[in-house]
């Protein structure tokens, strides 16, 4: 039991579910946020440690309800030393001047506002807690460094990520705050299962991606998370190897 407090957003699915189990076996406390509490409750009961999980099913986009949450881990736990910011939604692939304004509008709600409202609360806790300091982690994504054809609203908001990751790192650094960022490529989730199928490719054919077992990015988040605050990794990319995107795929 190492006693740490983490929370992640995203929780009840995918690389926010690996990532919540992997931590809650690793002996942390986790909160588990995201829409649906069903899917949050039954990562809690998969994890085989419930006891220290607080299911908190929200909606991030609004921050009157992240500060509301980010009070609910203080009640109970008193301390936050770890958060995961994976939270985030894709559009459908279209070109770009068809792409509705709602929908470019909802993809930065949860992609980037939902993101900084988190992180202003954890670093005003982190601030302020004795000892002092914790971790952030931010879900980037392989899109934060090159885009899919037609997914302007997805990959601009995750370029934004990688400034906020580095803003936090270098205006944090002096609390003892230390902020990385993980990208991620083609991990087996429910997001990536188109791939299976085929999806478009830059030079404008279609083509089946293999994909990685997204337990490996939960204990990726981990290695992150668990090292002393004198380390960071600033910025990690974990992919499927053969996935196209290195040098020309």
């Amino acid at each position: 039991m190492n006693n740490k407090v983490a929370l992640v957003t995203g929780a009840g699915t995918g690389i926010g579910k690996a990532a919540a189990l992997a931590l809650l076996k690793d002996g942390y406390r986790v909160a588990l946020v995201g829409r649906r509490r069903e899917l949050l409750d039954k990562a809690a009961a998969d994890s085989g440690a419930a006891e220290r999980a607080l299911v908190l099913a929200s909606d991030i986009t609004r921050p009157e309800v992240v500060k509301e949450i980010f009070g609910k881990v203080m009640a109970k736990w008193g301390r936050l030393d770890v958060l995961f910011n994976n939270a985030g939604m894709g559009a459908p692939a279209v070109p770009m001047e068809d792409l509705p304004l709602e929908t470019w509008k909802a993809v930065v709600d949860i992609n980037l506002n939902a993101m900084f409202f988190c992180c202003q609360e954890a670093i005003r806790i982190m601030k302020a807690q004795n000892p002092k300091g914790g971790r952030i982690i931010n879900n980037g994504s392989i899109s934060a460094h090159a885009p899919r054809p037609m997914s302007v609203a997805y990959t601009a908001t995750k370029h934004a990520v990688t400034g906020l990751t580095k803003c936090i790192s270098l205006d944090c650094r002096k609390h003892d705050i230390a902020c990385g960022q993980i990208d991620i490529g083609n991990a087996a989730t429910e997001m990536t299962e188109r791939m299976t199928k085929g999806v478009p490719q830059a030079n404008g054919t279609m083509m089946v991606e293999p994909r990685m077992d997204v337990a490996h990015v939960g204990a990726a988040v981990l290695h992150m998370a668990n090292l002393p605050l004198e380390s960071n990794v600033q910025f990690m990319t974990i992919m499927a190897t053969k996935m196209p995107f290195v040098g020309r795929g």
